[in-house]
């Protein structure tokens, strides 16, 4: 038996090794899966950029990751109440010891012979606390699931941001380039009309230096577009040298109806993942005042021992009985307040968690209109810009034009230059405004 229980330790030990070499290999093949997994181009919408970021989010992982973790915790709550079993086994060699007693003046040599004692315990204990943990850690999963998806929501809107700033800046660039095209071929005609003696080197100068502005405003927005992609690249998770491809376009993104349907959407309040934090906050602290009174409850045990002794040689006393139920109550008595301070301490914490909850509740509709009303100007103002910088592209040409037959000064063809410029920052910034606003009511309404 010895042999035999020594040849199962060394093969559990040899299985345990070989399932954590398993598990190391696998992990790594799944490491280098993903890594291999990322294309060298990607073409997405908005919404398979949003689901992409999703899936790849490191972040989002681990918040993932916390919920299995809360559901083990419970698991583990729940089964410290089940019945527990423990077997053991135990072989005692006494080299051969002989034990003398003394009886009626005589003494009498007792053989000890080795012995080997196999035994199996099972028990179970149930109290009030273990009940209400258990209940706590359904509350704990729920926290955690809101937590996640708050998660997932503000990427979402990171994703969304990003994604209108890259397509923002290439739609400037691209009007700044047709700008430039035009300011170009006016160049080359003043410079014609100066070599011909019909016009003078200062006119044509003057020109250079808004092809040169114009050169170096379109350089910086190349550099912001960038910038923005690669930003948009660490939301994703992809390497930088990934070529990216965005195939919607602002107006799709950036809709009339879509901004209308966002701010006739009705509020409630139960949506809001703040909102639903702060009550499960609530419903924890009273709980938690249960728990603190179970303190003061029994606790229930039942236990059964089974063991069976085996001697080999002559000799030996069973002193053991082979079976042993045992059954306990166990009833606090005294603590010297020490419970009766615990139940207030948690009453007290469970008023301040529904005082939280009140006030989050008024708080949350006066946000509710104010993120509309940022919403609206914010649109309101977009719109504007919108038509303000077709404006501004409109005199610009046409200022072009005059120029180009006499008709216009250098001066308005400057100052045109310098309008369409202006134009385009305050657009973008109108831009990225109304998408901030969008997204933080969209995130509010959990939408």
């Amino acid at each position: 038996m010895k042999k035999l229980f020594l040849m199962m330790t060394a093969m559990l030990a040899m299985s345990a090794t070989v399932v954590a070499e398993d598990h190391v290999m696998a992990a790594t093949r799944s490491a280098y899966r993903t890594q291999d997994s990322v294309p060298a181009a990607l073409s997405l919408s908005l919404k398979e950029a949003q689901d992409y970021a999703i899936k790849q989010n490191r972040t989002l992982k681990n918040a993932s990751l916390a919920v299995q973790q809360e559901y083990a915790k419970r698991w583990q709550t729940i089964a410290a109440m089940l019945p527990q079993v423990d077997g053991s086994y135990t072989y005692s060699n006494y080299c051969g010891y002989s034990a003398t007693l003394s009886m009626m003046g005589n003494d009498v040599k007792i053989n000890m012979p080795n012995v080997g004692a196999l035994g199996v315990t099972a028990t179970i204990g149930i109290n009030g606390q273990g009940i209400v943990g258990a209940l706590l850690n359904n509350v704990a999963i729920q926290m955690k699931k809101i937590a996640l998806e708050k998660s997932e929501n503000e990427l979402r809107g990171s994703v969304m941001s990003s994604y209108v700033s890259v397509l923002a800046l290439q739609s400037i660039t691209h009007l700044l380039d047709s700008s430039l095209a035009n300011i170009q071929n006016l160049e080359q005609i003043t410079q014609n009309s100066v070599n011909a003696g019909a016009a003078e080197q200062t006119a044509a100068d003057q020109i250079r230096v808004r092809v040169n502005t114009l050169k170096n405003n379109i350089n910086s927005q190349k550099r912001n577009i960038e910038l923005a992609t690669n930003s948009l690249k660490v939301l994703l998770d992809v390497p930088v040298e990934t070529e990216l491809t965005l195939t919607d376009s602002i107006d799709a993104i950036l809709s009339p109806e879509r901004v209308l349907t966002l701010l006739s959407s009705n509020f409630d309040i139960r949506n809001n993942l703040d909102y639903q934090t702060v009550e499960r906050s609530a419903e924890l602290a009273k709980r938690n005042v249960h728990m603190a009174g179970w303190a003061y409850g029994p606790t229930v045990a039942l236990a059964y021992n089974y063991q069976n002794q085996k001697y080999y040689g002559e000799g030996g006393m069973r002193m053991t009985p082979p079976n042993v139920v045992q059954v306990s109550v166990k009833m606090p008595l005294w603590s010297s307040a020490k419970r009766a301070a615990g139940v207030v301490e948690k009453k007290i914490a469970y008023e301040q968690a529904k005082n939280t909850l009140s006030e989050m509740t008024d708080n949350l509709s006066i946000q509710y209109r104010q993120l509309c009303f940022d919403l609206t100007n914010a649109y309101e103002t977009y719109m504007n810009e919108k038509d303000n910088i077709e404006v501004s592209k409109r005199v610009f040409n046409s200022a072009t034009e005059k120029f180009k037959w006499g008709a216009a000064s250098n001066l308005e063809l400057t100052n045109a230059s310098n309008d369409l410029i202006n134009a385009q920052s305050t657009y973008v910034n109108a831009m990225l405004s109304l998408i901030n606003a969008q997204v933080e009511l969209e995130q509010f309404l959990n939408k």
